[in-house]
């Protein structure tokens, strides 16, 4: 028997029971898969984050995450929570540590300021996917309860992925986001049919000047009909809005927070920064408070 300490993490929030929730398991090695599924399934929440112990000097460890219902190649808000679980456990100060994910070596920044904490996370390399044929397009709207004439006409409905992709879909009216009422088995289906997962709603609609987009996730072909709020949503977001110049920006550097999680009251913030040669999206990362909720312990 082995005691793994567990942290419950409130991510891109300092109010517990907002922003988006994930499990950490600080001391993950020895944990096989079968047993970390079955951890992420018992906590429940979209995401569960696993640190182990690194397996070779070009890292300073290994994170590996999982819903309920299977194992996911990087998570956004559960990197912020492992690392400022990590950052607490071990009483860190300001650094960087390179984490071993499904995506590649990936660097985080942890920040220390009045002994708390922020993390930067670098995200994979970001794609674009060409840009949904009518039909398909129009399945997606449908099945989000949605119609063409609530489409922003400048946002192309398309793929965009930092390593964990989403179908990136902007409407007009933040009133029609948060009023969406998704046909979760229409959207189980059409990921089947385009190997996407995530389906990520946002608006330009924002009474905050601070605030750029607000913005709902729904992916129930992986056990989480809406997740509260996406670092891997809204950083692939801040490139597609860059590479589809729906953004004028003249500065190698654009930067704006998304918020998430509004309609289901877990408001949290995503803070964005898109670094950009030629034109083109280079480096995304995302910065986000977090929070702890509690911390427990489990014997396996």
């Amino acid at each position: 028997m082995k005691t793994f300490k567990i942290y419950q993490i409130d991510a891109f929030t300092k109010e517990k029971f907002s922003g988006n929730p994930a499990g950490v398991v600080v001391n993950a090695d020895g944990l096989n898969a079968t047993q970390m599924q079955q951890i992420a399934r018992e906590l429940n929440n979209s995401e569960t984050a696993f640190l182990f112990s690194p397996d070779d000097s070009s890292c300073d460890g290994i994170i590996r995450y999982f819903t309920p219902q299977s194992e996911v190649p990087i998570c956004g808000h559960a990197t912020i929570s492992a690392m400022y679980a990590k950052a607490i456990e071990d009483n860190l100060d300001s650094c960087i540590l390179r984490f071993k994910t499904q995506v590649g070596i990936l660097p985080f920044e942890i920040i220390k300021e009045k002994e708390d904490y922020q993390v930067i996370m670098t995200q994979g390399k970001f794609e674009l996917s060409p840009t949904f044929d009518t039909i398909t397009s129009q399945n997606i709207l449908s099945a989000l309860g949605l119609d063409y004439s609530d489409k922003d006409e400048r946002c192309p409905i398309q793929i965009a992925s930092t390593g964990h992709s989403k179908v990136m879909i902007g409407i007009k009216s933040r009133e029609k986001l948060n009023n969406l009422n998704p046909d979760y088995n229409s959207l189980i289906q059409l990921s089947k049919e385009i190997n996407c997962n995530g389906y990520f709603v946002f608006t330009f609609d924002s009474n905050d000047s601070e605030v750029l987009t607000y913005g709902r996730m729904f992916a129930p072909a992986i056990g989480i009909n809406e997740d509260p709020v996406t670092g891997n949503a809204n950083g692939p977001l801040g490139g597609y809005l860059i590479q589809n110049k729906i953004i004028d920006c003249k500065d190698n550097v654009y930067e704006f927070k998304g918020k998430q999680g509004e309609k289901i009251g877990r408001l949290g913030v995503v803070n964005v920064s898109v670094t950009i040669e030629d034109d083109l999206p280079s480096l995304i990362t995302i910065k986000g408070d977090a929070t702890v909720v509690f911390t427990t312990e489990i014997q396996i």
